[in-house]
């Protein structure tokens, strides 16, 4: 019993935003028979989000299908201090292109329309971000998806990389300035 409220409190801390709702139609014999498709973002606002679509006959089944979908499918994203991304990154989906760069404090989130409900889900407070290509929330949505699942802490590529922390970040770059400046030094002397 303790386990199911558990998942309960994980599953209150979770925001889901509506990105947007199309009626679509299908033709059968007698004429038109209209749907509604909704496309909703979901996050903890703590470097989790997911994405979901649902579709149905009435306005809130669909919404409902889409948050249950955006809930299973959930990535986790690095963030730094828990409020920018790490690093610049680009996503392509369908003719949707997105770019996404980290930003300072105080920026805030400059981001269009589905972008900007992914990154307030997300729990990003400072981004900038730019759409290129297409306007259609389904494929920018995607798109920022994609140039999100590039994101790495230092960390996560410093253990791939076999280095540390500072080495990865700039440590070891300023050792080799300095050792370069050395060498520089005994050039000229020996000159």
């Amino acid at each position: 019993m303790a386990r199911g409220n558990s998942f309960n409190r994980q599953e209150s801390d979770i925001v889901d935003k509506l990105v947007s709702v199309n009626r679509v139609a299908k033709v059968v014999k007698g004429g038109r028979r209209f749907a509604f498709a909704a496309l909703v973002v979901a996050g903890d606002g703590k470097g989790r989000v997911g994405q979901g679509h649902g579709k149905a006959r009435e306005v809130p089944e669909a919404i409902r299908k889409a948050t249950e979908a955006a809930k299973r499918n959930m990535i986790r994203v690095p963030l730094r201090d828990g409020r920018t991304l790490h690093h610049d990154s680009q996503g392509t989906y369908g003719a949707g292109h997105v770019v996404v760069r980290s930003a300072p404090p105080g920026t805030g989130i400059i981001a269009g329309g589905p972008m900007r409900a992914v990154f307030e889900t997300l729990g990003v407070q400072d981004v900038v971000a730019k759409s290129l290509g297409t306007s259609n929330p389904y494929n920018m949505v995607k798109a920022t998806f994609a140039a999100l699942e590039q994101a790495m802490s230092p960390k996560s590529v410093a253990a791939r990389r076999g280095k540390s922390v500072t080495e990865v970040l700039g440590g070891g770059h300023r050792k080799s300035r300095a050792s370069a400046a050395s060498a520089e030094k005994k050039e000229a002397s020996a000159d």
